[in-house]
């Protein structure tokens, strides 16, 4: 195993008891499936690209009603095509730029990118690397703050990332990560989250940045009716046009680190 840096002082892991209780993520899914079956009312697309990209340890299944529900919003909607999620590394970071710079090239628009998770931290790496290209970021309990042995898959991704720890998660790396990107970007988070901690997943105030607080579980933020809505009104604003969302809950960022 690699020998990284001390963990520096942070939020501490949902507890087990948080965790237990990701068993709602069905009763969400069954909620969503009943209540999205009529789109009138719901914010509607203008046609540009939604590129979703999955948490980690998983795949395209997992993000099949999110992505079925933004094309009935009125969407060109893509998976990310790297199948399940594995862990970062610089060759997926690489294939995944090819892959915003494919979408943006086939429809002549910037993308919106949608991440869960793992997928959010990917997601606004891509951002940050190619701005031009990107119309905005949604992260959906994405720990792109604080180390991640906040979050109780931090034991899972050492062991499965052992060869790309030392570079990913130096202070400088974690840092970076945290900084605001250029594009206007909503960070979704859930103190219900029983696998991020969800002070991970909220952003430092920026121009063009909010977070939004949902009372989503972990395995359920991409078919939680709440969660859904946000994601829908957020994608339905006009290209060049932000203003926060109007439900949103203002989080002091450092709240109970």
């Amino acid at each position: 195993m690699p020998r990284l840096d001390p963990v520096p002082p942070g939020p501490s892991a949902p507890t087990l008891w948080m965790a237990r209780r990701e068993w709602r993520a069905a009763l969400e899914l069954a909620t969503s499936a009943v209540r999205t079956r009529n789109v009138a009312g719901w914010p509607t697309g203008d046609g540009h690209p939604v590129v979703v990209l999955p948490g980690f340890l998983a795949g395209p299944e997992s993000t099949v009603f999110l992505r079925q529900h933004l094309r009935r919003l009125g969407y060109r909607v893509h998976d990310w095509r790297q199948g399940r999620n594995l862990g970062a590394s610089p060759e997926l970071a690489e294939r995944l730029e090819e892959l915003l710079l494919e979408v943006h090239d086939r429809y002549g628009r910037r993308v919106s990118l949608v991440g869960w998770s793992a997928g959010g931290v990917y997601a606004r790496e891509m951002a940050r690397a190619l701005p031009d290209y990107t119309r905005g970021v949604i992260t959906l309990g994405s720990p792109f703050r604080h180390h991640p042995a906040a979050t109780r898959a931090w034991a899972m991704y050492r062991v499965m990332n052992r060869h790309n720890l030392d570079l990913m998660f130096t202070e400088e790396a974690l840092a970076l990560r945290a900084q605001p990107l250029p594009v206007p970007t909503t960070s979704i988070y859930s103190r219900a989250d029983g696998i991020v901690a969800w002070q991970c997943c909220v952003a430092d105030p920026a121009p063009r940045t909010e977070n939004v607080e949902v009372s989503a579980t972990h395995l359920g933020y991409g078919h939680q009716l709440e969660t859904l809505h946000v994601i829908a009104d957020r994608l339905a604003q006009p290209e060049d046009t932000w203003a926060p969302y109007a439900g949103g809950t203002p989080t002091p960022h450092d709240e109970a680190v």
